[in-house]
């Protein structure tokens, strides 16, 4: 048996018509279905907090670039490209 648990979510009714719409289009369970939907959902979100984290250490240690220094690299890159055309 596989490692799972049950959880028991609220959907509009709207949403839990496309839901089975999907399932039976795709000969998937609804069950299924959202545990894979939920799945993808949590892994996006988990990588863009890890994402802030990481922004949020290096703003504590200091690895910062200013506004003007992007700024000013991207029209050099863009200046580059222009060129090159």
């Amino acid at each position: 048996m596989p490692d799972s648990g049950t959880l028991t979510v609220r959907l509009s009714n709207d949403t839990k018509g496309k839901l089975a719409t999907l399932a039976d289009s795709t000969q998937r369970t609804r069950s299924f279905l959202a545990a894979e939907a939920i799945a993808a959902y949590v892994e996006r979100e988990l990588a863009i907090v890890k994402g802030i984290e990481r922004g949020r250490a290096d703003v504590r240690a200091g690895r910062l670039t200013s506004h003007d220094d992007v700024a000013r690299e991207a029209l050099t890159i863009i200046e580059a490209a222009r060129a090159k055309a």
